[in-house]
C-alpha cells in the first residue's frame, strides 16, 4: 500500500513539475515600439510581437529575488543584459528579418520569445 501511495504522490509532483514549468499559459503582446516586461517567475508577457526592420524598445523589471532571472540572453541577436531588483533596464534592437527569436535567463531555465513580423 505503501508503494502505491509513494508512486502516485511521484507521478502527481511529476505532474505539477511539467505543469508549472511548460504548461502555464503564454501571454502575447503586439509591439510597435516599446513594451514593459515584468520579470516574476518568469517573463510577463512572455511572447511578443515586433514589426521587422524598426526599432523596438523592451523595458524588463525585474521584481523576483531569484537569482535565474538577473541576466537576461537573447542569443539570436547577442543581447545580454544584467537585470537588477526593481530597476528597469531598457533593450533596444532593430530585427532584420522575420523570425521567432527566443530569449532566456542567465540558467536557461526561464524562457521567453520574440516573434518579427
Amino acid at each position: 500500500m505503501d508503494k502505491i501511495l509513494v508512486t502516485i504522490g511521484g507521478l502527481g509532483l511529476i505532474g505539477f513539475i511539467y505543469w508549472f514549468f511548460l504548461g502555464s499559459q503564454k501571454k502575447s503582446v503586439a509591439v510597435v515600439k516599446s513594451a514593459k516586461i515584468t520579470v516574476s517567475g518568469g517573463y510577463d508577457p512572455s511572447s511578443i510581437d515586433v514589426p521587422v526592420n524598426q526599432p523596438i524598445t523592451l523595458t524588463f523589471l525585474r521584481t523576483d529575488p531569484t537569482s535565474c532571472l538577473e541576466e537576461l540572453v537573447i542569443p539570436d541577436l547577442k543581447i545580454k543584459r544584467t537585470l537588477p531588483l526593481n530597476q528597469s533596464v531598457s533593450v533596444t534592437f532593430t530585427i532584420p528579418q522575420p523570425g521567432e527569436y527566443p530569449f532566456h535567463c542567465g540558467m536557461n531555465m526561464f524562457h521567453g520569445q520574440i516573434t518579427a513580423r
